[in-house]
């Protein structure tokens, strides 16, 4: 089993930046991919961003390519997102996953998942 401990949401004005940590724990192993989903009041969940296993290739939704940026301390089993220019559309649920090897586009490419941490951007 794989537990992912989510960090770093909060309220923020817009214009703003956060950073989020994920860290893994548990039976982690590096070879895996993680990434971010989240999930706005009222809309679907969407895929925010992945990176491939030790800190590889990554992938972002159109909507925040230039302002959010995914990395990976291998060592430390950590993903971050780093988001930059928030935007009252970016307030939602943020959640970390954790499986597969690709950085897949779908909830379904991972096999773990965090329990969240909130992002509220005030205009």
């Amino acid at each position: 089993q794989v537990q992912l401990a989510e960090s770093g949401g909060g309220l923020v004005q817009a214009g703003g930046s956060l950073r989020l940590s994920c860290a893994a724990s548990g039976r982690t192993w590096s070879n895996y991919a993680m990434g971010w989903f989240r999930q706005a009041p009222e809309k679907e969940r969407e895929f925010v961003a992945g990176i491939r296993k030790n800190g590889g290739s990554t992938s972002y939704a159109d909507s925040v390519k230039g302002r959010f940026t995914i990395s990976r301390d291998v060592a430390k089993n950590t993903v971050y997102l780093q988001i930059n220019n928030l935007k009252p559309e970016d307030t939602a649920v943020y959640y970390c996953v954790y499986g597969g090897v690709g950085a897949g586009k779908s909830w379904s490419d991972y096999n773990y998942w965090g329990q969240g941490t909130q992002v509220t951007v005030s205009s």
